[in-house]
């Protein structure tokens, strides 16, 4: 009898998602003081680290720019950035890093795109959140204006928006618009909450992610990943079209192409 309850009691090993398959965050905030992110450098560097190790080749951070909450200027990211960048040149990290935003839709997000002076990913891909509280309105008008000036949208976690919970509606309109759609990776721990973990879930399911992120803010965001790397749907994300690793530069003809 003990035999038996020894064989049956073993686990199976755990197999991790891979997220070096990733390769490529597109949604955190890691530049230290500047939005509700990164503190000190030192955390910075400690993240980056953590990222490196996960397997992780590049990351695009985003701070947030909200008007009167995060009046964060293209200016004071970029300059962020090469602090960064001179930091973790110096104790030997090899990541790449680059910065763009996280704009809220607000009336100065309006006139960032029309002025086409949005920090972009990859030169092209805009990174857009909507309040947690209420649906917005004129979304439609924004996609169609950030078309019209040549940015594609990326809609940031999509399963966090409680408007949205329990329907698929909106994501399949807004692929349709163009627009791309974001999903936190840690929304798959529960970090979030229950709902917000099923929409992540069903929006796998039915293959409408384009892109997925940290939303790193804190160590304790990528510990938890870490940690949650066996679920059966982070290996779900092996049978989705993700865009990240388009986000890495290419190599031709011993050339490298942004």
């Amino acid at each position: 009898m003990g035999l038996f309850t020894n064989i049956f009691s073993k686990r199976s090993p755990q197999v991790l998602f891979d997220l070096g398959l990733i390769s490529v965050d597109m949604h955190s905030h890691l530049i230290p003081g500047i939005d509700d992110g990164s503190r000190s450098m030192d955390e910075t560097i400690a993240m980056l680290a953590k990222f490196e190790s996960l397997g992780y080749k590049k990351v695009i951070t985003t701070p947030h720019i909200m008007n009167e909450v995060y009046p964060n200027r293209p200016e004071n990211i970029l300059a962020g950035l090469t602090q960064v960048k001179e930091a973790a040149t110096k104790i030997g990290l090899s990541i790449e890093i680059e910065a763009a935003a996280e704009y809220y839709f607000d009336d100065q997000l309006m006139e960032t795109i029309k002025n086409r002076t949005a920090l972009t990913i990859a030169g092209e891909y805009v990174l857009v959140e909507f309040s947690f509280h209420s649906a917005p309105q004129f979304e439609n008008q924004l996609f169609f204006e950030m078309q019209i000036a040549n940015y594609k949208p990326i809609l940031a976690h999509f399963e966090r928006y409680p408007y949205y919970h329990n329907s698929l509606d909106k994501a399949i309109e807004f692929r349709n618009l163009g627009v791309n759609i974001q999903v936190n990776l840690n929304s798959l721990t529960g970090n979030y909450g229950p709902h917000v973990r099923k929409q992540a879930e069903r929006l796998i399911d039915a293959g409408l992610v384009d892109f997925v992120g940290s939303d790193c803010h804190r160590m304790q965001h990528l510990m938890m990943l870490e940690e949650h790397l066996s679920l059966p749907y982070m290996h779900k994300l092996k049978e989705l079209e993700l865009k990240n690793i388009s986000l890495l530069p290419m190599i031709q003809n011993g050339t490298m192409i942004p």
